[in-house]
């Protein structure tokens, strides 16, 4: 019998590299199974997640805007994805539903990749959805001494440096063109191109890093980066998300079949 697993989010979804990346593992692995995408209306979320069970899907990926809106929807979630407050995968198991996050642990194993030790650093961290809550997660878990977050909402930044995810509060970061003495930069917004917002690529260009080594954008296949220029204008290294999607579809890998192949098998078939 194919199994069927699925990506859930919004119409950006057709953009994403991993149903080509689960089903080249998947064939490999002689898994008789099928990877597709569903884009889902915000107001439908929960019709897709009773879906999950109705269609007989194995297991979900979920990604933005979504990983926080499914978590009512689960009959449990794993002890990562209940202290990150962020799920984005799915495990069924019959007519139940868990919630796993692996963004978290994917961005620590991309980190000790690049060689970045993050203990006793500072960190600045844009984004304040489920995937900044994974980073802002590993960041204190990992010992950073400061971790700032900034994004488009006051609030939903607030929100986020208040909770205590992976320890002590992170710190509301402010951009007022002094100076900022972090070592490392993380995009978690989904916008890393010029055109999604010219803003935000404006801003970015601003950024006074002295002590920073190291610019990670959570986002890849971008043909114009702005966070990448901006390291290389800046003379600062810099990794897109590749190794952490790959890390982290992984542990998604294990979790729906007991199965791990190993990280590099998936950074493979994106590359």
């Amino acid at each position: 019998m194919t199994k069927v697993f699925c990506i859930l989010g919004d119409e950006r979804i057709f953009q994403s590299k991993s149903p080509d990346m689960f089903s080249a593992v998947m064939k490999q692995a002689d898994i008789n199974g099928v990877y597709v995408p569903f884009a889902v209306e915000p107001a439908r979320i929960g019709e897709a997640m009773r879906s999950l069970t109705v269609l007989n899907i194995a297991g979900a990926n979920v990604t933005v805007p979504y990983k926080e809106a499914v978590i009512p929807y689960m009959d449990e979630l794993s002890e990562g994805a209940t202290m990150i407050g962020s799920v984005n995968t799915i495990v069924r198991n019959r007519d139940r539903l868990k919630g796993y996050n692996t963004n978290a642990i994917g961005f620590m194993d991309a980190l000790e990749t690049a060689g970045f030790d993050v203990a006793g650093k500072s960190a600045l961290v844009f984004g304040t959805g489920g995937a900044a809550r994974a980073v802002v997660f590993i960041l204190k878990w990992l010992q950073a001494k400061v971790v700032l977050v900034t994004g488009r909402s006051e609030e939903k930044v607030r929100q986020l440096t208040a909770s205590r995810v992976g320890g002590e509060p992170a710190s509301l970061a402010s951009l007022n063109g002094q100076p900022l003495s972090v070592h490392i930069v993380v995009n978690a917004t989904s916008v890393s191109d010029y055109e999604e917002s010219p803003e935000m690529a404006e801003l970015a260009a601003k950024l006074e890093l002295p002590n920073c080594e190291l610019v990670f954008d959570l986002n890849y296949g971008r043909k114009k980066n702005f966070w990448a220029d901006m390291a290389q204008n800046k003379n600062i290294r810099f990794t897109d998300g590749l190794t952490s999607l790959a890390n982290q579809a992984r542990r998604t890998f294990a979790l729906w079949t007991g199965t791990d192949p190993g990280a590099e098998v998936f950074l493979k078939t994106l590359k």
